[in-house]
């Protein structure tokens, strides 16, 4: 018997785990596989609604009382860098950019792991393996681009310094940073700020209107830097808005914050000719 894939996007709710972001909370996730000939304009519909892409997966947070996590985008129009991030600019100017197709190399893995080790060594992604790495890598049923940073261009009998890495999608109306990692011995450098100035300078270049940052958190410390960048966004309550005083934003729990999740899956909008679930 031969199968087929539903035509209709079908979501899904995982089971409630530890919240990496807030301490004492759990995180609830609203998801959906992106596969077939539709899942680059499912993905391109989906992350203006705040949905973020984890290899073959579409998800948004949906938490059963807080609704803390908020998808950020820079507006690239209006973006303008702050004299610190001047500074990160000029401070690594003498990196090289290479964008190549999302493939995963023993180099990039090893920085993966120092990169994890030094900050994130009691996260989700800890223990992964090389394998593991390659499929977070280039399992991706959509346009993605590896972006590499190096101190130098290789030459003969010397291999490149590679400082710094950014799997980023390509959407309709921007970039997506899904994840980005660098050398943790180079904290003066601000690396990480500076992969985000960078692809806001790609998009300016490309032509799109957006950068998409994932998810900012108030009240999560690993979250805050980004809200540090000017034209920042945030989609809350169903639709995009510039961030404004982010003290305002608050990360309290609330039993009404947070919509069923029958509510939340019928107010998707879909790519045209795409069916609604059932």
């Amino acid at each position: 018997m031969r199968h087929s894939l539903p035509i209709a996007p079908q979501f899904y709710v995982t089971a409630p785990q530890p919240c990496p972001y807030l301490d004492g909370r759990m995180e609830r996730k609203l998801f959906t596989s992106l596969q077939g000939d539709r899942a680059e304009r499912l993905n391109d519909s989906l992350s203006k609604q705040g949905f973020r892409r984890s290899q073959n997966v579409l998800y948004r947070p949906s938490c059963a009382e807080c609704s803390a996590c908020l998808s950020a985008r820079i507006r690239v129009a209006d973006f303008k860098p702050s004299r610190s991030q001047q500074r990160t600019l000029k401070r690594n100017a003498a990196l090289s950019r290479e964008a190549t197709s999302p493939w995963a190399t023993e180099d990039q893995y090893a920085l993966f792991r120092r990169y994890l080790d030094s900050r994130h060594a009691d996260g989700g992604m800890a223990d992964m393996d090389i394998f593991e790495f390659a499929a977070m890598i280039e399992e991706t049923p959509v346009r993605s681009r590896l972006i590499e940073y190096t101190e130098a261009a290789a030459t003969k009998g010397r291999r490149r310094n590679l400082i710094a890495v950014c799997l980023t999608d390509v959407l309709d109306d921007g970039l997506s940073m899904v994840y980005s990692f660098y050398d943790p011995d180079r904290a003066a450098a601000s690396l990480g700020t500076y992969i985000i100035l960078d692809h806001v300078r790609i998009a300016r270049e490309a032509g799109l209107p957006y950068v998409y940052l994932g998810y900012w958190v108030p009240g999560s410390r690993k979250m805050g830097y980004k809200a540090n960048f000017s034209a920042l966004e945030i989609y809350k309550q169903g639709q995009w808005q510039p961030l404004g005083d982010a003290a305002q934003h608050s990360a309290q729990l609330h039993p009404l914050s947070v919509d069923p999740i029958s509510e939340q899956v019928a107010r998707i909008s879909l790519p045209d000719a795409l069916p609604r679930p059932l």
